[in-house]
């Protein structure tokens, strides 16, 4: 695969960086010390700007081409996983109960090997814009990102982002025109009843068959209310309730979760949730308190943003390794919020097989980072190309 050479020179340092990042995972806002790292490595870069603490701590480094041009936005996320790692690699996370299981150390990674590129050659016109951002697992960085007006102040024109594909061949991009991951919503509903014995079940409001029946119905949203052909998962992930054999309990509690593309669809599942849980709580004679929040936006590339990136990065990978048409994800990024700020594309580059995103065994294949960093390095200098 036609990795830029400079980059392929210092690819043994890339592996470095991220196995440190791996070694010393945080969480949600809490990545000064991720930060300090990324700074400190800019520096070295000789980056133009560095702006901390932007989200608590994330930050934009600023990178000056040669000549007037706009400015592109580059972004990578930071933040780990609240999980313990079962990887067994001698850089395995030093943090009891934290792990990178999403691989944004490797997406960290490539976004330095890019600017380390940029700073160097500066093969462009206008700026680059390196967005580092925290708290996407949980927290919603991107849109604290764009709410403290990282868009504007840096006159960013676009924006792009990559995320990593385990279990997708090595080096083989991804994307769509259009919507590409889903809207995510939480609800969590508590049932309140009256408990007692396990024997005299007469003389209790049972919260327990009260929740069956709920979590059952709730699935007919799906196969009775929604169009055929609109998308929608609607998980129960957790129900609780109940502490021994003989005893019916005071009540208990369910969430779930919630995905879908359009504003129609999401308020057609929001309203009949409702109905549905308000209805069952009145024909099983119980309380419900209802907490139904919503969460990231979908993730929409822009069409012709989307259709240059897949060109990007057919120079790396070749036009058989770029899927420019995939089928759009149920899984939610919040990098949606860039999207909906500017326009820009969202790809996923394969890092071929392993244990999948979110689990204890995963681990970023650092042979990917130098093929991120340069379909990075290749979008800038075909973006804003320099005049010849």
């Amino acid at each position: 695969m036609p990795v830029v050479n400079r980059i392929a020179d210092y690819a043994e340092e890339m592996t470095a960086w991220r196995r440190h990042l791996h070694r010393h995972p945080e969480l949600r806002f809490d990545c000064q010390n991720t930060a300090a790292f990324i700074a400190e490595r800019l520096r070295a870069f000789g980056v133009d700007e560095i702006h901390e603490g932007i989200a608590t701590s994330g930050l934009v480094a600023i990178i000056e081409g040669q000549g007037e041009g706009p400015t592109i936005g580059l972004r990578a996320d930071m933040d780990a996983l609240p999980i313990e790692e079962l990887t067994g690699a001698d850089y395995a996370s030093t943090v009891p109960g934290r792990m990178h299981a999403c691989g944004h150390d490797g997406h960290v990674t490539m976004l330095l090997g890019a600017a380390r590129y940029l700073a160097e050659t500066r093969r462009f016109a206008g700026r680059v814009a390196l967005l580092f951002q925290p708290a996407e697992e949980d927290g919603g960085g991107g849109e604290v990102m764009v709410r403290e007006g990282v868009m504007d102040r840096f006159g960013i024109s676009q924006v792009y982002g990559i995320h990593n594909a385990p279990n997708v061949p090595l080096g083989r991009f991804v994307t769509a025109p259009g919507p590409l991951m889903a809207a995510v919503d939480t609800a969590t509903v508590r049932v309140i009843g009256k408990g007692g014995h396990g024997a005299t079940p007469h003389e209790t409001v049972d919260p327990v068959v009260a929740i069956v029946g709920m979590v059952s119905a709730l699935q007919t949203i799906i196969s009775r209310n929604l169009y055929t052909l609109d998308d929608l998962v609607l998980s129960v992930t957790q129900i609780h309730t109940g502490s021994a054999s003989n005893i019916i309990p005071e009540d208990g509690w369910f969430c779930a979760t919630i995905r879908t593309f359009t504003p129609e669809v999401r308020d057609l599942v929001r309203r009949r949730f409702h109905e549905i849980v308000e209805g069952h709580a009145a024909a099983y004679g119980v309380r419900v308190e209802i907490d139904y929040e919503l969460g990231y936006p979908p993730t929409v590339n822009d069409p012709a943003k989307a259709g240059f990136a897949a060109e990007v990065a057919a120079e790396i990978a070749g036009e058989a390794g770029v899927e420019a048409n995939a089928n759009r994800e149920m899984g939610s990024e919040d990098f949606a919020y860039m999207l909906e700020a500017r326009p820009g594309a969202y790809l996923f580059l394969g890092t071929g097989p392993g244990a999948g995103l979110h689990h204890p065994a995963y681990d970023f294949n650092d042979a990917a980072s130098p093929l991120g960093a340069s379909f990075f390095a290749r979008l800038v200098e075909r973006a804003q190309p320099l005049e010849v």
